[in-house]
């Protein structure tokens, strides 16, 4: 592990301070460490949208909406090689909450989650996703047939 010396001033050090407190890290090294990642894989999600992600897609929906909650179900269907789970949760008599596991290209999983939120009806949809690097793939026979995926940080 490398050591790193940064000068930050004293408003900026205050500031850090109370984050790595509120967020309960156990030392500034951590929260460093966290934010960056965070940052790198930002830009490399806008820099590479030809790589591969997973992540989660989180939305609120009004399930009285005409047929919506079929046409999500089918979406997830249709994109069966993007979607990997989905758990559904009922907040009241007429509001859902939906979370979406995804992987595959970055691009196909943003337009798979810009065409569930753009639904009429769904509310509050929020994406997130991880860059990874695809690693060694199990041949049929002798595994399970999938490709592993690795976090870039």
């Amino acid at each position: 592990m490398r050591r790193l010396t940064i000068s930050i001033d004293d408003e900026l050090a205050d500031t850090f301070d109370e984050l790595v407190a509120r967020k309960g890290y156990l030392n500034r090294s951590e929260a460093f460490r966290d934010l960056l990642r965070h940052k790198l894989d930002e830009d490399e999600l806008d820099a590479h949208t030809g790589g591969h992600c997973v992540g989660t897609l989180s939305f609120v929906y009004d399930h009285h909406q005409r047929q919506l909650a079929s046409r999500i179900t089918a979406m997830q269907h249709d994109h069966h090689d993007v979607t990997i789970s989905s758990m559904h949760a009922h907040l009241d008599h007429d509001n859902c909450l939906e979370t979406v596991l995804l992987r595959g290209s970055t691009k196909a999983v943003k337009a798979f989650a810009d065409a569930v939120i753009a639904q009429t009806g769904v509310r509050h949809g929020k994406l997130h996703m991880i860059p990874v690097k695809a690693g060694h793939t199990h041949k049929k026979g002798q595994g399970h047939g999938r490709t592993h995926l690795h976090p870039h940080s």
